[in-house]
């Protein structure tokens, strides 16, 4: 007898027995007792159908049977029973079976060539009926793939109406990892980006690695080729599938799909994959686009309403200020400073930026970043201080530094800064130098409008205020002030000067005469020529002692700070919201008096007003 050989099966043979043997009535009367089987090439027993009742002495022959088989004794007779087995190939979804299949009847009921006969009929029936149910199988199978592909097909069209509906990354990417779920539950979903988008913490997101040290070659690839790559790990009994994020102007990430237990993804899945990862990127690149163009729209809009703001003849503090809150407000900056460049190289801090930088201990790390800009002409942009100049500016670690320029001329720069590390993004970066370029001439603007009030104002030779400027100043302080005070100061012979040294040493004696009085006043004062050798100082909020103490200190200061040698003579008048003859005329004049009665009297000394020592 030929020896069959046993594959492993997913055959129902229970079933497939039953249902190969449909006997008549007359064929249980033929045979009112026997057992048809199906065994394995061991001889083992598969399954069984028993016809009739209870045979006696049969367990003694199914112990028998895989001893016979092997000695190739079939068929064999013991206790009045006939045992045969013929080979038989079974067609099954994990590939054949083979075994056998047989008999046993009573001696007296068949001979052996009835039986052998009787098992090659029922042989045909069995094989065909194996061939029926796998295509029975086959066919419930494709039905339900059937069933699950149209539920896939009208999941990507849930799931594309809800792109459609959201211009959103975050909301985009839930969406995946949902429909994801949905379909593979028990499986590990993450999604690794290849862009730094605000998302929620709850997602599983990973960026996407490319160093030696933590890069993923198959997600790598998929992210490089836009091809779906599978990657089977057999020591770890893992299948992953890494599928593309595309759109139509790059790749904008990776999804990675991992299932356990050497789990196979059939083709309608990785289809199903393949048009969500597409439909994906194609939405996340068009809320990515949409984000930029409002980002765009806004950017435009701060510079649109910037220069209309500045285009508004601001003076220059103002502007300042008004720069330094829209900088704030749009860039999240911690501090602002705003730097002008001087013809004899200093660096002015302009009014206006915020206190951190018109700090003593800050101006020579200012001082090394302008040097920088003054020498390229370039914006600066570092991310991380702390790594990049560890010395200058701390706390802070995001830096950016852009250059004033106004008709391929230097006038100064703008210094924004926060204490995070990378807190500027390189978009923010471009939109600063945007925004100060469409400003740099309203700020030129500005100071040429002051520096052009400044000379109307200013007498030319001292660059003290002039006379109009100073009327219009104590004017100003009488109806606001409760007191204030007056000194008119006139240079000792200075006829003389200029007979012997000459006018011009003359006009520099009087320059020299106006430094000294401006580095003996306070900001808030007003010092002005009043005419020819003659200079005043008004003194707002101040009452007539004060004013003497300030007379007397540039009286002799005056004496010896100046070469050639001079003194003055100053003359000290005061009013008061009580005075009812208060006004421009009697203060002056007061004041003239008293500087009469100073020069008629030696000269080189300060004389308080008193109408009833001073006259003309």
């Amino acid at each position: 007898m030929i020896k069959a050989k046993e594959t492993k099966s997913n055959i129902n043979f229970s079933k497939l027995f039953y249902m190969s043997f449909d006997l008549d009535e007359l064929f249980e009367k033929k045979y009112p007792s026997a057992i048809f089987f199906l065994a394995n090439n061991q001889g083992q027993m598969i399954t069984m159908r028993e016809i009739g009742g209870y045979l006696p002495g049969v367990i003694e022959l199914v112990y028998q049977l895989p001893e016979k088989l092997v000695a190739d004794q079939l068929p064999f007779e013991d206790n009045d029973y006939l045992v045969d087995a013929i080979p038989i190939t079974l067609q099954g979804g994990n590939g054949d079976w083979e075994g056998y299949f047989g008999a046993i009847l009573a001696v007296d009921e068949a001979s052996r060539e009835t039986v052998r006969t009787l098992l090659l009929g029922f042989r045909q029936s069995i094989v065909m009926t194996a061939k029926y149910i796998e295509c029975k199988q086959q066919y419930d199978f494709y039905k339900k793939n059937e069933t699950i592909e149209q539920k896939l097909k009208e999941l990507l069209l849930q799931v594309t109406k809800k792109f459609h509906s959201s211009m959103d990354v975050s909301a985009i990417l839930a969406e995946i990892i949902d429909a994801l779920k949905q379909v593979f539950p028990s499986f590990d979903i993450t999604i690794l980006l290849s862009h730094e988008w605000d998302v929620s913490e709850e997602l599983p997101i990973k960026q996407l690695c490319y160093s030696n040290g933590q890069r993923n070659d198959a997600a790598t690839n998929a992210y490089l080729t836009g091809k779906i790559q599978i990657e089977d790990i057999i020591e770890d009994r893992k299948s992953v599938v890494y599928a593309p994020l595309r759109g139509k102007q790059g790749v904008y990430g990776v999804l990675k799909i991992m299932a356990t237990n050497s789990f196979v993804f059939p083709q309608h899945e990785i289809d199903f994959i393949e048009v969500l990862a597409d439909t994906g990127g194609n939405a996340i690149e068009n809320a990515e686009l949409y984000q930029q163009s409002r980002q765009l729209v806004e950017d435009l809009q701060l510079i649109n309403k910037t220069s209309h703001q500045l285009n508004s003849n601001l003076r220059l503090s103002e502007t300042i200020s008004y720069m330094t809150q829209q900088i704030k407000s749009s860039f999240s900056a911690q501090e602002i400073g705003f730097f002008m460049f001087r013809p004899n190289g200093d660096i002015e801090v302009i009014e206006g930026s915020t206190s951190f930088f018109f700090k003593d201990t800050n101006l020579s790390d200012i001082k090394a970043f302008c040097d920088r800009i003054k020498k390229d002409k370039d914006a600066l942009f570092i991310g991380d201080l702390a790594s990049n100049e560890p010395h200058l500016l701390k706390p802070y670690r995001s830096f950016i530094a852009v250059p004033m320029i106004q008709s391929g001329e230097l006038k100064g720069a703008v210094m924004i800064v926060h204490e995070h590390a990378y807190y500027f993004s390189f978009n923010k970066f471009k939109l600063l130098q945007s925004l100060i370029h469409h400003s740099t001439l309203a700020f030129t603007n500005s100071m040429l409008h002051e520096e052009l009030e400044k000379l109307v104002i200013t007498d030319h030779l001292t660059r003290l205020y002039a006379r109009n400027y100073l009327d219009e100043k104590v004017q100003q302080s009488m109806n606001q002030d409760a007191y204030g005070c007056f000194i008119l100061i006139d240079i000792d012979n200075f006829k003389q000067i200029n007979d012997i040294y000459g006018h011009q040493v003359g006009d520099d004696i009087i320059i020299q005469v106006a430094n000294v009085i401006k580095k003996n006043i306070k900001t808030s004062d007003i010092a002005a020529r009043w005419g020819g050798e003659e200079l005043a100082v008004y003194l707002s909020k101040v009452d007539q002692e004060v004013g003497v103490t300030v007379a007397e200190r540039i009286r002799e200061k005056v004496a010896q700070e100046t070469s050639p040698r001079v003194t003055v003579s100053c003359g000290v008048s005061e009013w008061k919201q009580v005075d009812k003859d208060k006004s421009l005329k009697t203060l002056f004049n007061h004041a003239d008096q008293a500087l009469y009665t100073a020069k008629r009297t030696g000269k080189n000394i300060v004389v308080v007003f008193d109408e009833n020592t001073c006259y003309m």
